[in-house]
């Protein structure tokens, strides 16, 4: 029996965690070659990847069970670059670029660098690039940390707006009970709603292994901050022959239902923002192609009012004022008063820069029903 959920998805984000990289290239490789079959399909992989600082403190010499703060710090710097350079080694023979992105928690709680965030690895994967995002360690404080990559690489998840996130584990899925302890423990591969009794189950389902810092339980809140996204997620096993293509097969590793869909989720997130302190005008054709399905350009606008950053959300009226939709803006206010009117080729003049061709991308506008 198969997942058909598995073959509809566009967008992958996959968490591999430290204690799988101790079984050395073999599990890159394999992981790299799953890879390369999604890609050969047209689907968009992003890897979410520990295990810096477990690299870094044996380079340094840190054999102390325990480290401080600055030595882990000090450990990541030193195994970031072999993290990189392990992934690019397995990716590289499909013709595939790892390209390193190093995130803070601040980075996905902020509008601004989680639109920039966005648009890096967007572009990245457009050039056949896979993204290897980890935890930023070595500037990272108690204070902005995510606290585990299985969070992280919800938020991930989150940002590119993906499909479906794989959280690779030593543990082939959410056992109804330990599964080390109970021999009789089942498995349970379809999961449509994360309630109490499956926080219950994840509680025992997974010690903290020695290595990483992340447990089932963490893996389920993973998934309950990606599902709020439409974004399905599975755990499997991630030392399997072929981990992430295997979840195609129904009877392989477990699969999280999202709570909504991405759309709804997205258009939920924009409409519930903050009063909109900004305005921008269009004339009717933009408004009729926003109608349409399409993007804001500059050219269609013909004045913006209010104060307003870039990623915040305004309202988009109409010539007689009606509103048409609310939208996050890639420009500051300022900045989209001086490419009021331009063309896309007429932005970098105007700037000095050009971020964005449009000023609200398709994916960031909700349109008023009754204007629709």
């Amino acid at each position: 029996m198969t997942r058909p959920a598995f073959d509809a998805v566009g967008t992958l984000v996959v968490k591999v965690g430290s204690s799988l990289l101790q079984g050395g290239p073999a599990v890159l490789t394999a992981i790299a070659d799953d890879i390369a079959q999604l890609h050969a399909r047209g689907c968009r992989v992003v890897i979410v990847s520990s295990g810096a600082v477990a690299l870094g403190r044996s380079r340094l010499g840190l054999t102390q069970p325990v480290l401080s703060l600055e030595q882990k710090q000090a450990a990541a710097a030193a195994g970031q670059p072999r993290l990189l350079a392990a992934w690019d080694a397995a990716l590289e023979p499909h013709g595939l670029t790892a390209a390193q992105a190093l995130m803070t928690l601040d980075v996905t709680e902020n509008r601004r660098s989680w639109l920039n965030a966005r648009a890096t690895l967007n572009t990245l994967v457009e050039l056949n690039a896979v993204p290897v995002v980890n935890e930023n360690d070595t500037i990272a404080t108690d204070e902005i940390r995510y606290g585990d990559n299985d969070r992280l690489a919800a938020r991930v998840a989150q940002l590119i707006g993906a499909d479906l996130l794989v959280l690779l584990s030593d543990i082939d899925g959410l056992y109804d009970a330990d599964p080390r302890k109970h021999p009789g423990a089942v498995c349970l591969h379809d999961i449509p709603v994360i309630d109490d009794r499956i926080r219950a189950m994840a509680g025992e389902a997974n010690a903290r292994a020695a290595v990483g810092t992340g447990g089932m339980r963490t893996k389920i809140l993973a998934a309950e901050l990606a599902g709020r996204s439409g974004c399905a997620t599975a755990i499997a096993l991630g030392t399997a022959p072929h981990p992430l293509v295997s979840l195609r097969d129904a009877a392989h590793g477990s699969w999280f239902h999202p709570a909504r869909t991405a759309s709804s989720a997205r258009e939920s997130w924009i409409a519930g923002a903050e009063s909109p302190t900004g305005e921008i005008h269009v004339d009717a054709g933009a408004a009729a192609a926003l109608r349409a399905g399409k993007s804001l350009l500059p050219v269609g606008v013909t004045s913006v009012s209010g104060r307003f950053e870039r990623g915040e959300t305004v309202r988009i009226l109409g010539p007689e004022g009606l509103l048409v939709g609310r939208g996050v803006c890639a420009y500051s206010a300022a900045d989209a008063r001086l490419i009021a009117g331009c063309r896309t080729e007429e932005i970098e003049t105007r700037l000095g820069y050009r971020r964005a061709a449009a000023l609200v991308h398709v994916d960031d506008l909700v349109l008023e029903r009754e204007a629709s």
